[in-house]
């Protein structure tokens, strides 16, 4: 549903570029953002889990990302009595050449097409493993945010994954709500929030 495009990842820059956000250089610059608090560490539970080759200096991203890393962990284990699995979060510019060097599919380091994970706006979500019902709830589930403007999701085959870049306006959004999305994301069938306190 979601095909990786050079258009998408011209969105996903213009995201990083409104928010004025860097692309994170090297370890120094991620461990500042972090001392910061720019960069918050996705929490594993419950409802989510890393996969272990994920170095655990890179299992953070921006608030707002985070977030909705725990709404839709909840939600789908709401659904399915499953965890999610965060295959990538934030990454660095020297990590992202390295990478680069061993997959021809990931995007550039740098330009209009850079990868969103340089920012912190952007985790991988483990696509390999779900059922077909799960992908598509999970396609239902982005589709919709996505058409409010919240997402820029891609669907990766090569690695099976779902990319998915969260635009700053997920926060305002968010705090807008009084209820999330849990079974199928769209307004009539949206129940009660379950967000953690």
């Amino acid at each position: 549903m979601f095909r990786p495009t050079h258009e998408s990842l011209l969105v996903q820059n213009a995201e990083v570029d409104r928010l004025e956000l860097p692309r994170i250089q090297d370890d120094d610059e991620l461990e500042a953002l972090k001392a910061s608090g720019a960069l918050q560490p996705i929490i594993a539970g419950e409802t989510l889990r890393f996969d272990p080759r994920l170095d655990p200096s890179r299992r953070f991203c921006r608030p707002w990302t985070r977030d909705f890393v725990q709404d839709i962990a909840q939600a789908y284990y709401n659904r399915f009595h499953q965890q999610i699995q965060v295959n990538s979060a934030v990454r660095t510019v020297k990590v992202q050449k390295k990478l680069r060097r061993h997959n021809r599919n990931a995007a550039p380091a740098e330009g209009d097409t850079a990868s969103s994970h340089l920012a912190g706006l952007t985790v991988d979500l483990q696509r390999r493993g779900m059922s077909q019902e799960q992908i598509h709830w999970m396609e239902h589930y982005l589709f919709y945010m996505k058409a409010i403007g919240l997402v820029e999701p891609e669907e990766e085959r090569h690695q099976w994954v779902f990319h998915i870049m969260v635009s700053g306006r997920y926060a305002e959004w968010r705090e807008s709500q009084d209820i999330v999305p849990m079974e199928r994301p769209e307004p009539a069938t949206i129940t009660a929030d379950s967000r953690p306190e």
